[in-house]
């Protein structure tokens, strides 16, 4: 990419979009678009051509989505499913009309199968059935990866599809019910840190496996493959028959038990650690095979633990300063979700 070249970052103020404006900015990309949500309605036709034709960007990063944990998954399905069909078909499809010169996509390692083999390769997607409670988000993503693959077999664009493991970092979503394992699990600690709570609990039985990724890793290894010459975006990154799409992750992970752990020492808090089985685990592992990304040149830098010590700096500056920060449910037991 061109350092001057204008560059559209759809959902620039998510975890994901903040993160990818910190990385291009570091890096001396100078010609962003970063239209706030009051500004540019992803989900309206209408809006996204206008928006296309006026600034015709030559690079997109699509980050722009409707995510969640267990509980949002389950109480909004219809709008996992709807929000981010209209989302990625609006901006793909005007990214072909108007000759973007390259695009990324960003998924989710919730692609694929509920009982797919470990570690999770590419070439798994689609051979299974999905995890129940995160499936309308999954069939939109996979909707995604098919749609850029589509695209780049009739027309011959170069939409590049990454699958990233559970993300966190700066700028994270630290709401009680509808956030992550991790986020829900510092502001937790925190909580019951700053009153003196005796425990904390936990959903699930936390023997289920995560792989977490820091979201600034994640910007880099997008920008990484964006970044790569036309000779080393191969075909098989592109379209079919091989999976026209990357993971994107550590290819490590840890158990909910030793992620809550780590999270209690991190933030410094002395109670006990109570798990409730009753509560549901949600997929018993997903871990991906990162070999492919290896192999492009890429691998993450940030140890969980620096991460984690990061996220949770950020998360008291931000959100931590009062004492008590109230649930909105009940003072107490908000349970951090999984997804």
């Amino acid at each position: 990419m061109e350092k001057n070249a204008k560059i559209f970052v759809a959902g620039s103020k998510g975890l994901v979009g903040s993160a990818l404006v910190r990385q291009l900015t570091s890096r001396g990309y100078t010609n962003l678009l970063l239209p706030e949500i009051s500004e540019l309605d992803l989900t309206s036709q209408q809006d996204v051509a206008g928006f296309f034709a006026k600034e015709k960007p030559e690079y997109v990063f699509l980050a722009a989505a409707k995510v969640g944990g267990i509980h949002a998954n389950n109480t909004y399905p219809a709008e996992f499913i709807y929000l981010n069909l209209a989302i990625q078909n609006n901006v793909i499809h005007q990214s072909y009309l108007h000759g973007v010169k390259r695009l990324l996509f960003l998924g989710s390692s919730c692609i694929y199968p509920q009982l797919s083999p470990q570690p999770m390769k590419e070439e798994y997607l689609l051979t299974g059935l999905l995890e129940p409670t995160n499936e309308p988000y999954a069939l939109a993503k996979i909707a995604g990866i098919k749609m850029c693959e589509s695209y780049n077999r009739q027309y011959g664009t170069k939409f590049i599809a990454v699958m990233p493991t559970n993300l966190y970092g700066p700028g994270d979503n630290f709401h009680p019910e509808n956030s992550h394992v991790l986020p829900a699990l510092i502001r937790r600690f925190h909580e019951a840190k700053m009153n003196n709570a005796p425990e904390v609990v936990v959903w699930g039985s936390g023997i289920p496996r995560r792989e977490l990724l820091y979201v600034d890793d994640m910007a880099g290894g997008c920008l990484h493959l964006m970044e790569l010459s036309d000779r080393q975006i191969t075909p098989e990154l592109l379209s079919y028959p091989k999976p026209c799409f990357v993971n994107l992750g550590t290819g490590e992970d840890v158990t909910i038990r030793e992620l809550a752990e780590t999270v209690r020492a991190v933030v410094g808090f002395s109670g006990s650690l109570v798990f409730d089985a009753t509560k549901p685990d949600g997929t018993p592992r997903k871990l991906q095979d990162v070999s492919r990304m290896h192999s492009l040149g890429w691998k993450h830098s940030m140890s969980l633990e620096q991460g984690i010590r990061k996220t949770y700096e950020w998360f008291v500056e931000n959100h931590g300063a009062k004492k008590r920060l109230m649930c909105g449910v009940c003072d107490c037991h908000s349970a951090p979700t999984l997804h």
